[in-house]
């Protein structure tokens, strides 16, 4: 077993323990802001980390002292006491020379690597043990500070605090803090313990706990976490409490306890593990009785990948619900609630140096009861698949050999056996800018089929031949005023040919027709699946420019044409498929700018030239001066199907304010399918976030509205729902906004 990367487990979250006593806690995703009343480093601190930590030996210096014959000093004036990389300073100083300790008054200050502090008065023994009274103490590594009746030094890995206040906030602000009676830490177990803690904002205590232990470090910890806040129309108010469980370096959990005023109170475990070949999570949400429904609802899921020798891997990915209806309840956003469908998939995967293995199971879970069952799909039990190539034969030939046989049932309709060969031998030269490839294939697909309707054939089957040509050009040319880019040209041409056969007869089980881009014009068959194969007597153009800059090879501007010449009318089609009569097929149109004076823009067009229309087109365009400013605005059409706007956009209004928020209408529909609009102010010590969110399903029509609060307090992690997480997901571009270093 290997331990987490640290990554693996960043949203966990932070255990509240953490969270309420974070001295000396490093947490990488709600550390203090370093901009925010950062001074200028102090030059002791640089000379006390390059110097040995093991070094016994003891400096002292003071402007005046007196010394006796045991080797006892009293010194006063700017005493100075240095022990390998501990400092200590203070106005007057008794040194002893048989215990080596030091009793000091005045101004006293200690310094370390880790640990700044200030204090009245103390003592400090050569062992490494010391206690400061009145002292004000600051944890360099983290931008931390606060203050404390008592500091006590236990050797070099224990440190005991009474009376303790601690903050995140730069000095003169105290928006935020933390007060405890006491606070243990020990620097070599990793571990604080923290009893009577307060935690207050802006003067009024938010939480308190009696006791508490938390990680110093990034040490996972076991422990409750901060509880989140929302509300929905479908759910009412919502008050979430987790509880992490550290259960080992690559095993953890989260069990939230979820109450929902209107559905009732729900708990949602979830197991995470990574060991040296596997690494998975099993997430389940369980409402034992809904008040509304007044029946269980549950979710369950599974992701895992298996690795069990270096080309051999195991993948499974499986989900059910306890009704149709969990999504639209329970789910959030127009494209969350509108899910059709559960995937339910095992598959093994092995690889050779010639051979590519596949072993795949396949089922799902329908879960929207307006669709009919002829358009569901087949549970595939299973599909068993491989494929060859052998490059380097003589002459430059490649050959190649792909095999599949699946099982397919749904319980309307054939059912049965498919299996699908395809040997082939290729051929391929390259020439500097220029390339040449032929290829040929026999393709074979043969049924064993059951529950045949009117008497049709039960073993049908389907033999034809494929053949290629491809050859392309890559044409280049220095452009810019210095010549600083590079342009290109490049055409390709692919010549297709398929005879036809009829396939009639087939069933369909798993082909479709995708939609048409670029890359499906260059495809040697239309349909994806192995139930139809189109027939071609057709020849594909392409051109492709692309703008360079000449010494990176970064990518400024693509444009792309495409379209197919038909010599042969295409004659197989899917049932209720219209019958092509076309002499070409749509044409392609892609554009995409990149990175060109703080714009982004992507173009896409299909032109119906018979039917002189478009069918399809996008156009997505980004304004992004800097990380903390962006605006989206994108257009969606597909004839007789969509047509929408997609606006979204996040902007500073002040140093410290800042509003997002998108819109999505649908101009076919008339209607607006999801809206959001939100609120954030952001300083140093604090933040606070605030969104309102109106949602469409795009399946039943159903509305939901609902507001999410979260307040950050910087330096200790964030109390709420997590709207950051959101706008990243929801606003492309979207980042935190950055602090004002002047505020």
């Amino acid at each position: 077993m290997r331990p987490f990367p640290p990554t693996a487990l960043s949203e966990a979250g932070l255990p509240l323990t953490a969270l309420l006593a974070g001295l000396l806690v490093a947490l990488p995703a709600a550390g203090a802001d370093q901009r925010c009343g950062a001074g200028a480093t102090d030059p002791r601190i640089e000379e006390l980390r390059r110097a040995d930590p093991d070094d016994e030996r003891i400096e002292i210096t003071s402007d005046t002292g007196e010394l006796d014959r045991s080797g006892n000093a009293e010194l006063r004036g700017n005493v100075r006491i240095r022990v390998g990389q501990r400092l200590l300073t203070a106005d007057e100083a008794e040194v002893s020379a048989e215990d080596r300790s030091a009793a000091l008054r005045g101004n006293v200050e200690y310094l370390d690597p880790i640990l700044h502090v200030r204090g009245e008065g103390g003592e400090f023994d050569g062992a490494g043990g010391g206690e400061f009274e009145g002292a004000e103490f600051e944890l360099l590594d983290r931008s931390v500070r606060g203050a404390a009746e008592s500091v006590r030094l236990r050797g070099e890995t224990e440190i005991e605090l009474t009376g303790v206040s601690y903050t995140a906030c730069p000095s003169g602000n105290e928006d935020w803090r933390l007060q405890a009676g006491e606070i243990g830490l020990n620097q070599e177990s990793r571990i604080g313990t923290g009893r009577d803690v307060r935690l207050y904002f802006m003067g009024v205590p938010i939480l308190y706990s009696p006791w508490i232990t938390f990680p110093v470090g990034d040490q996972r910890k076991s422990g409750l976490l901060f509880p989140t806040i929302g509300s929905s129309s479908k759910t009412g108010t919502q008050v979430a409490v987790p509880w992490y469980w550290n259960i080992a370096p690559n095993y953890d959990a989260t069990v939230t306890g979820r109450y929902m005023s209107s559905r009732g109170f729900r708990v949602d475990p979830e197991f995470r593990y990574l060991t040296g070949q596997s690494r998975g999570q099993i997430n389940v949400e369980y409402l034992p009785h809904d008040s509304e429904s007044g029946e269980a609802r549950s979710f369950a899921s599974i992701r895992d990948v298996t690795h069990f020798a270096p080309r051999t891997r195991l993948l499974i990915a499986a989900a059910n619900v306890s009704d149709d209806n969990y999504f639209e309840d329970f789910g959030a956003g127009f494209e969350g609630t509108s899910t059709t469908y559960l995937d339910r998939s095992a598959e093994i995967r092995h690889a050779t140096a010639h051979w590519d293995l596949l072993g795949e199971l396949r089922d799902f879970q329908i879960l929207d009861a307006t669709l009919a069952e002829v358009d569901q799909p087949y549970t595939v039990l299973p599909h068993l698949a491989a494929k060859g190539r052998w490059d380097g034969l003589p002459l430059g030939l490649e050959a190649g050999f792909r095999a599949d046989a699946s099982f397919f049932e749904r319980g309307l309709g054939p059912d049965g056996t498919r299996i699908d060969v395809e040997p082939s031998l290729g051929w391929r030269a390259s020439r500097r800018s220029a390339y040449l490839a032929a290829n040929t294939s026999w393709r074979h697909t043969s049924y064993g089929l059951s529950d045949v309707e009117n008497g049709g054939d039960d073993s049908p089957d389907r033999s034809l031949p494929i053949m290629s040509l491809d050859s392309g050009l890559v044409l280049e040319r220095d452009a810019g005023s210095r010549g600083q880019r590079m342009q290109t040209l490049e055409p390709r041409l692919l010549y297709l040919y398929i005879p036809y056969r009829d396939q009639d007869e087939l069933p369909v089980f798993d082909t479709g027709l995708p939609d048409l881009n670029l890359v499906q014009l260059f495809r040697r068959n239309r349909y994806v699946g192995a139930d139809r194969v189109g027939d071609a007597n057709q020849v594909s153009v392409g051109l492709t420019t692309r703008l360079l800059d000449s010494s990176r090879g970064r990518q400024f501007l693509s444009a792309t044409l495409g379209q197919a010449y038909y010599f042969e009318d295409p004659k197989v089609t899917l049932p209720d498929e219209p019958v092509r009569d076309r002499s070409s097929s749509d044409l392609i149109a892609e554009l995409e700018l990149a990175a060109f004076k703080n714009w982004n823009a992507r173009f896409g067009y299909q032109w119906n030239p018979d039917q002189t229309r478009t069918e399809k087109s996008e156009f997505y365009v980004q304004y992004i001066p800097a990380t903390d400013r962006v605006i989206n605005a994108g257009y969606r059409y597909r004839r007789d199907l969509l047509e929408q706007f997609d606006v979204s956009a996040a902007w500073p209004i002040t140093p410290q304010w800042r509003g997002f928020g998108r819109w999505v209408y649908s101009l076919s529909e008339e209607k607006t399918l999801d809206q959001f609009l939100g609120l954030e102010y952001s300083s140093c010590c604090w933040a606070l976030r605030i969104v309102t969110r109106r949602f469409v399903s795009s399946r039943t029509g159903d509305s939901d509205t609902s507001v999410g609060l979260q307040l950050e307090l910087k330096g200790l992690s964030g109390v709420g729902v997590d709207n950051e997480a959101f706008l990243r997901d929801s606003i492309r571009g979207y980042s935190a906004l950055p602090t004002d270093p002047q505020s």
